[in-house]
């Protein structure tokens, strides 16, 4: 019996860690298969200048004008399939547009493209040509900076703003070198790009990264192992079978459909041009909400998140919010906790279609 017993244990531990392996290899799988379900499907939208944004839009139920338009705009390193998780809920009350901006996924790769103010300006043609009604916009950290500058310098177009733990202030060139950003990020891609010897940015990125300091000696293993996989798939983003998809799912931004030299953008400042923080969002009067998720100093100071308690707190003040949002979650709020944030931005849009001044600062969800 006790055999039995010990039998049936050891043969449901094994199920259970083939499970956990073939999770952590395979948790982006369905991916194309959800976006495809939800109705979604890449457009293509040329600029007059010949720019391509590629975008997702949902062609199922056709263009339905009774629904409120909705611009996601991702964050650094990632493209517009990063909203997966929400894009079928949010089709209840919004017209989903989901856009890849320059120097990731599909559109263009245009060096000239990398600042604030010239993705904000493509972003208002693509909203008045393509979209052709004026916009909630919603974005993620980088994307949150776009999209806090398109609110002020293009209110006319944008009727409601969420800034998804978007890093104000924590980028000013004073404080940029103390964030995990540029630490783990930008300053890494500066180096490889002026390096002669690596071509691969992934083998670069597993020899210089701050974070294997995190993993210590386990670091060794963790090289050999996304090395390993990177020779036996070469054309698919690197991943580990024995971490979980958080971590995997960083690894693969170091070897997505992303341009290398939009980073360089954010390590000698060029980004920014013409793009000043404290005023872009003084000059916000359209609702808004500001999401801000968890956050810490590490030992030697650095900050891991993308703003601290204080920015989040002048970013409010700033634009005359009573409140920010704390939420218990990772960076990327939208793909942690999908029915959250979905909740919040359906319950904006209530309140959105209910005000009669759409001028209204204050949100509280």
């Amino acid at each position: 019996m006790a055999l039995m017993v010990l039998g049936i244990t050891f043969i449901i531990l094994i199920i259970a860690a083939g499970m956990y392996v073939y999770r952590n290899l395979n948790y982006d799988k369905n991916v194309n298969s959800i976006i495809r379900k939800a109705g979604f499907v890449d457009m293509r939208a040329t600029l007059p200048d010949g720019t391509i944004l590629n975008y997702g839009e949902c062609l199922r139920a056709g263009r339905d004008d009774n629904k409120t338009p909705l611009l996601l705009i991702h964050g650094h390193q990632s493209d517009w399939k990063d909203y997966y998780k929400v894009i079928s809920a949010l089709t209840r009350k919004y017209r989903v547009y989901a856009v890849d901006c320059h120097g990731h996924g599909k559109s263009s790769k245009d060096v000239g493209k990398y600042t604030a103010k010239s993705m904000g300006e493509d972003f208002i043609w693509f909203i008045e040509n393509v979209i052709k009604q004026p916009v909630v916009v919603s974005g993620h950290s980088m994307g949150g900076l776009i999209a806090a500058w398109l609110a002020d310098n293009s209110p006319e177009n944008v009727i409601g703003l969420v800034i998804e733990d978007a890093p104000f202030f924590s980028t000013q060139v004073h404080r940029i070198k103390g964030t995990f950003a540029w630490i783990d990020g930008f300053e890494v891609i500066h180096k490889f790009l002026n390096q002669g010897e690596e071509r691969n940015y992934t083998n670069y990125y597993l020899e210089n990264c701050y974070v294997q300091k995190y993993f210590k000696k386990r670091w060794a293993g963790i090289k050999k192992c996304a090395r390993n996989y990177m020779n036996r798939h070469p054309d698919r983003l690197v991943r580990i079978y024995y971490l979980p998809p958080s971590i995997n799912r960083a690894f693969g931004l170091t070897s997505g459909p992303y341009d290398l030299h939009f980073g360089d953008k954010f390590y000698d400042g060029s980004w920014f041009e013409d793009f000043d923080q404290e005023s872009t969002l003084e000059g916000i009067a359209c609702p808004a909400i500001l999401i801000h998720t968890s956050w810490c100093y590490s030992k030697e100071g650095i900050l891991l998140g993308a703003m601290d308690e204080k920015d989040a707190k002048k970013v409010s003040e700033l634009m005359g919010l009573e409140y920010h949002l704390d939420v218990n979650s990772g960076h990327d709020f939208h793909y942690d906790k999908p029915k959250d944030f979905v909740k919040i931005l359906l319950k904006f849009n209530d309140s959105i279609v209910k005000t009669n001044d759409v001028r209204t600062k204050l949100f509280k969800i």
